[in-house]
C-alpha cells in the first residue's frame, strides 16, 4: 500500500501532477484566508453549516494539503482528504453556481486526487524518501 506504483516516465508524470495540483490547493486555500468575508458569504449561499468556520477548516485542509502535495509527504492521505474536499466542493459550489470552474476544474482535480490515491508520490518525494530508508 505505500510503495508508489508508477516507476520511470510514468513515476515522473505522477510527480508533475502531485506538485501542481498541490500548488493549485494552496492558491486556492489562500483566498479563503485573505478574502475570507466574501469566501464564507459564498459557504452561505451554497448552503454550508457554519459557513465563517468551513471556511477557515476548508483553507486550512487546503493549504495543509497542498503542502504535503508539494513536498510529497503522506501523500496517498492527502490525496483522499483533498478528494472528499472536491467531492463536497462539487456538490455545493457545483450544484447552486455550475460554471467551468466548479464544474471542469473542481471534476479535473477530483480525477487527480484518486490518480494519487491509487498511484501514490512519483519521485521527488518525501514519502519515497523515507521507503527506501525504511529497514526491510
Amino acid at each position: 500500500m505505500l510503495e508508489p506504483r508508477t516507476h520511470g516516465f510514468a513515476a515522473w508524470c505522477t510527480t508533475a501532477v502531485r506538485v501542481a495540483t498541490g500548488v493549485l490547493f494552496i492558491t486556492f486555500s489562500l483566498g479563503k484566508f485573505v478574502d475570507h468575508a466574501k469566501e464564507s458569504a459564498d459557504f452561505h449561499r451554497y448552503g454550508i453549516p457554519a459557513p465563517e468556520v468551513a471556511t477557515y477548516l476548508v483553507g486550512a485542509l487546503e493549504l495543509v494539503g497542498g503542502a504535503l502535495l508539494v513536498v510529497g509527504l503522506l501523500t496517498r492521505p492527502a490525496a483522499a482528504l483533498l478528494a472528499a474536499n472536491l467531492v463536497g466542493a462539487i456538490a455545493t459550489a457545483g450544484r447552486v453556481e455550475g460554471g467551468s470552474f466548479h464544474l471542469g476544474v473542481a471534476p479535473t482535480m477530483l480525477v487527480a486526487m484518486l490518480f494519487l490515491v491509487w498511484a501514490g508520490c512519483g519521485y521527488l518525494a518525501v514519502d519515497r524518501t523515507l521507503l527506501t530508508r525504511a529497514p526491510a
